[in-house]
């Protein structure tokens, strides 16, 4: 069975005196249970669950007087180590009761759980990081270790502090066009990366036929996906802050225009020439740097697209255009035609795991984008303009000719063509 103690029951423990009695929700079919009750001494059970919405085991299993804590030696820590490596090794009830200076409690017919607190433990063997909290089976022949799981002081994206620049990206702010089935991965992937405000935009609801590569399941049917979405971030990666927005980039570029003041990066996942046209062309005027992304002829390539607003890189239709001049073709040679149809990119066509890595990769260069901006030289990228194969595509001209499954290619930036109504200044 495995014990888990959630943070507020830690601290209770951490804090009390020598021994006192517990309760726990048990789940036998999960052979799990949860610390849900704490006694000071002989004293009444205090409840320690964490405040609303309960977790599945504490809204659906009754809390129960089920065992006891103690205060212990340290060296009862090391051997609940050595035993767990042993596996069914039991002790002699005696060895606990003398590690045990307090309270103990004599087991019935059918034992009882314990847990110990060891205080000193890590200051006594600080290489072997110990934990100050173990469980166990205490029974009339002996005790057995039992797993344990204590709650971190610090959880979330916070854990990471030491290994990644969270608190840059925790400041950062990113707005998500288009919550499809690349874009419901991006988002998933951004903040999974710690991005601490995401602002998505999407006037599309979710479909039955969205569920087989979106990422919201099917009890958000019919909802906007922008509100799935932000209803799941908030649950799954709570560092980050989520503003839903039901809009269309085109239709109310206007109100777009004016939330990228307080934006430091955009992301476009949005499916059609038109939505990443016009993205790119409000980034640019704003000053933000834009990554596009999406899939090519029928879910055979990945693209992803990285503008900055700077004199030597062009836009989406000035890089077209440019690759056009010098023999390849133009993936995306019209506007806006139906969902499905004309010169859309066709995520339908797609499995959701080749989406999905489209999106990986998406977020992995803003996230990247950021992160040089703030001084990480480490997080450069090789390019402007990556594409990934799919599946191979034969008869596409260089540099959408990829050979290989899985095969990278970045490329650099265009400058800008003369006249570009985007590029450049009003």
């Amino acid at each position: 069975m495995l014990i888990l103690i959630p943070q507020d029951a830690a601290t209770v423990l951490r804090a009390s005196g020598a021994w006192g009695r517990l309760s726990l929700r048990i789940s036998q079919p999960d052979d799990l249970a949860v610390v849900g009750g704490i006694s000071e001494g002989g004293g009444s059970i205090i409840s320690v669950d964490p405040p609303p919405p309960a977790p599945r085991l504490l809204a659906s299993c009754d809390s129960r007087p089920t065992g006891y804590w103690y205060r212990a030696k340290n060296e009862l820590h090391a051997l609940w180590h050595l035993l767990r490596v042993r596996r069914d090794t039991a002790m002699k009830l005696d060895v606990f009761k003398d590690a045990v200076p307090n309270g103990f409690k004599t087991p019935g017919d059918g034992g009882y759980v314990a847990l110990t607190h060891a205080p000193g433990v890590k200051d006594a063997y600080p290489e072997s990081r110990l934990p100050d909290l173990v469980a166990w089976h205490v029974t009339r022949a002996g005790f057995q270790p039992l797993e344990m799981s204590a709650e971190p002081e610090t959880t979330g994206i916070r854990q990471l502090d030491h290994h990644w620049p969270v608190q840059e990206l925790q400041n950062a702010h990113i707005m998500l066009v288009g919550a499809g089935s690349i874009g419901s991965a991006t988002a998933h992937a951004l903040a999974g990366y710690g991005i601490g405000h995401l602002t998505l935009v999407d006037p599309d609801r979710l479909q039955w036929h969205n569920l087989v590569r979106h990422t919201s399941s099917r009890r958000h049917i019919g909802r906007t996906k922008v509100t799935a979405l932000a209803e799941e971030l908030t649950q799954l990666r709570p560092d980050t802050a989520v503003t839903p927005l039901a809009l269309d980039v085109i239709e109310h570029a206007d109100q777009i225009r004016a939330l990228l003041m307080d934006t430091h990066l955009v992301v476009c996942t949005a499916d059609g020439v038109a939505a990443r046209r016009v993205t790119g062309h409000l980034a640019r005027r704003a000053d933000r740097t834009a990554i596009l992304a999406c899939v090519l002829q029928y879910g055979a390539l990945g693209e992803i697209i990285r503008l900055h607003p700077w004199r030597r890189h062009g836009c989406l239709t000035c890089r077209r255009h440019s690759l056009t001049e010098a023999g390849s073709l133009d993936p995306e040679p019209a506007l806006d035609a139906g969902y499905g149809t004309g010169t859309r990119h066709r995520p339908m066509t797609a499995v959701g795991p080749d989406l999905h890595l489209v999106a990986h990769l998406a977020a992995k260069t803003a996230a990247a984008t950021l992160l040089e901006h703030a001084g990480h030289p480490d997080q450069r990228l090789p390019g402007e303009h990556a594409l990934i194969g799919l599946r191979r595509q034969p008869g596409w001209a260089a540099p959408f000719d990829l050979g290989r499954t899985a095969e990278l290619r970045w490329l650099p930036a265009t400058p800008p063509r003369p006249g570009c109504p985007t590029c450049e200044a009003p």
